[in-house]
């Protein structure tokens, strides 16, 4: 019988993965259980309550980082286990490096000395980013944790999100992680129509994937390095998702879908600096591909 799109992806997976991600897709196609994705990622945890060991394979080394808290509750909210002295354990660890404003960085100066991508450069005084902290800041929200940090950060999310005006890509992907589960809903519908009609006037989505050759690329962007309707809206009750006819997003969806290589997996469209980056990062892109695609109804 041929092999299903699932079916290649779980060999790739069982081939390429690290634990973690191959305990992730058993848990989310394979009835797995969510105390052994669980005991995978506790082996990334410090003693300060964050987060290290290239959890984001972009940032290698042991010391913690705030894209890698932002990365391991990630993981807790997919298992439903983002709440309670996990999250409280998380957000000491944020507090502890949080910048004057209440925000995240997108890189600690703890990881001087260590490899991490260009584009994460390493400074002594990093400024908040929404680009680490929205999407913190919305899971905790999503799964109703209250801490003392959120309050600041919280504001910090609304002053960056309502005064973007020509945003990268990244940005406004965070944004929308920030929006989804903000509390304040007239507020956050109000933001993502204005960040939508922003994404389609400045042309940072392909509405037409067979035709991304011609389209602009984004500053900074690699070769190729293009933005889909469901790199904003992950799942059909995302804010983004209003942003898109049926018939654009039906069209990104059969685009995602042959994107799906001949050995299971999908391919990483940001740029190559260290050869073991790709290998960890493509189970990792193939699991959220697989996971958009079932969102939407198509079969997985």
């Amino acid at each position: 019988m041929p092999a299903t799109p699932l079916a290649c992806a779980q060999h790739f997976v069982w081939l390429t993965a690290r634990v973690l991600e191959q305990r992730r897709f058993a848990y989310h196609f394979l009835h797995g259980s969510a105390d052994a994705v669980e005991a995978a990622l506790t082996a990334y945890r410090n003693d300060d309550d964050g987060f290290g060991h290239a959890l984001e394979p972009d940032l290698r080394g042991p010391v913690s980082q705030p894209l890698h808290a932002a990365h391991a509750l990630r993981v807790l909210d997919e298992t439903g286990r983002c709440g309670g002295q996990r999250a409280e354990r998380v957000c000491r660890y944020l507090t502890s490096v949080s910048t004057p404003e209440g925000a995240l960085p997108a890189v600690h100066p703890s990881l001087r000395g260590y490899p991490a991508a260009p584009w994460l450069p390493v400074t002594a005084t990093p400024p908040g980013d929404l680009l680490a902290t929205g999407p913190v800041v919305g899971l905790l929200h999503r799964n109703e944790v209250w801490h003392a940090w959120l309050f600041r950060a919280t504001d910090f999310c609304w002053a960056a999100v309502e005064s973007l005006d020509k945003p990268h890509p990244y940005e406004a992907m965070a944004a929308v992680a920030f929006l989804d589960s903000a509390p304040d809903r007239p507020r956050a519908r109000a933001a993502a129509e204005r960040l939508g009609q922003i994404v389609r006037e400045q042309q940072l989505v392909v509405l037409e994937p067979d035709r991304a050759a011609d389209h602009p690329l984004p500053p900074g962007n690699a070769p190729g390095e293009y933005h889909f309707t469901y790199d904003y809206a992950r799942t059909p009750d995302s804010l983004a998702a209003r942003w898109f006819s049926d018939a654009e997003t039906e069209l990104a969806l059969d685009f995602l879908a042959d994107e799906q290589d001949e050995d299971g997996g999908w391919p990483v469209r940001w740029r190559e600096w260290a050869p073991g980056t790709r290998l960890e990062w493509r189970p990792i892109v193939t699991i959220e591909a697989l996971r958009t695609l079932r969102a939407y109804g198509r079969g997985i």
